[in-house]
């Protein structure tokens, strides 16, 4: 079992939200889990300018498509932020448009997952998530 870490979700749909701490809740290493409903609150949260304190997350998991500011514009912000542009990004969303899947990857994502349509293969992605995180990101 490896170290805790500290994932953001970032996430407007409720629904997909619950789904997928439920998946990450299943896997063997130890997760905690803080969430966000768009870019901007997200931003917020990591440069503390929120009543809400949180831990500096390991690895973030980003819809693209959310109000006030999307998943896009958010990378564009992290990554131009001197304290925060180190951040492990994982897109995880319902756009295949190929523009969005270019643009993430030139703000250095660590991967671009579609989210799937049933609720068990949600489980099959973070177990393979979880040990490429955990073998790759985050090394004992």
């Amino acid at each position: 079992m490896g170290k805790q870490l500290t994932i953001l979700h970032i996430e407007d749909d409720k629904v997909d939200s619950m789904v997928i701490k439920r998946a990450i809740g299943k896997l063997e290493s130890p997760y905690q889990i803080e969430s966000a409903h768009n870019g901007l609150d997200a931003l917020m949260l990591l440069r503390g300018l929120s009543d809400i304190k949180i831990k500096r997350p390991d690895i973030i998991l980003l819809d693209i498509n959310m109000p006030l500011m999307n998943g896009l514009e958010f990378l564009k912000e992290l990554r131009e932020d001197p304290n925060l542009k180190d951040i492990h990004v994982c897109v995880l969303t319902t756009s295949e448009d190929e523009a969005d899947v270019k643009t993430a990857y030139e703000y250095n994502v660590a991967g671009y997952f579609i989210k799937p349509l049933n609720i068990s293969d949600f489980d099959e992605n973070f177990q393979c998530l979880d040990g490429y995180w955990q073998r790759n990101c985050f090394p004992s």
